[in-house]
């Protein structure tokens, strides 16, 4: 759950500017700075392995993958998603973008809340935004909303595909759970084994 680190309201020029000087990232949501946790290796996987099969993907295009260290800019609130693509970067702004297409969010039981409450929330709000992602970590299950689909969840397990519309790039499940330990990915691993 949420809680902010002072409970004093910050404005987002005092925010930008403490988070060039931070050893630690924050969000600001609200008026309010909420410190990033650590995460875990699976979590790393999952969003290294979507990072540079997005980045792969749109070499050559005007269309370029951000990583956690890119914030995301809706309204007054400014969030680091895990992956998002941005295909018309304001380079006046260079710490923040406000026009992703894609934005991909790794869960964890400590985020698990806000990326499903207060982020998807937001993010529905950016008007160029088409798919947000949320992917377990835990156990493989990923759920794409789309904009095109009146951002309705769906939901894509190992064995499938997913086609991520905005970038027009088709993945198997199992490739963004690369290297990932848990569970779904070592019984799938071992079944195709025994084949």
């Amino acid at each position: 759950m949420l809680k902010p680190n002072n409970p004093d309201l910050v404005s987002e020029q005092d925010y930008l500017q403490g988070e060039l000087i931070s050893d630690v990232k924050h969000e600001l949501i609200n008026g309010h700075v909420y410190a990033m946790a650590g995460a875990s290796a699976n979590h790393e996987r999952i969003a290294g392995n979507i990072y540079r099969k997005f980045g792969n993907h749109l070499d050559g295009s005007a269309c370029e993958p951000f990583g956690s260290d890119m914030k995301v800019k809706v309204g007054s609130n400014f969030f680091y998603p895990d992956v998002s693509v941005d295909c018309h970067f304001d380079e006046s702004q260079p710490y923040y973008t406000e026009s992703p297409i894609i934005i991909v969010e790794v869960l964890s039981k400590a985020t698990r809340k806000t990326d499903e409450t207060v982020k998807l929330l937001s993010y529905i709000n950016i008007p160029g935004l088409q798919e947000y992602v949320l992917i377990e970590q835990d156990y493989a299950d990923i759920q794409v909303i789309r904009r095109r689909e009146a951002w309705l969840p769906r939901h894509y397990f190992l064995g499938d595909e997913i086609t991520f519309e905005s970038i027009d790039l088709t993945l198997p499940v199992e490739e963004i759970y690369y290297r990932v330990h848990n569970a779904d990915m070592d019984e799938f691993l071992s079944s195709k084994m025994a084949q």
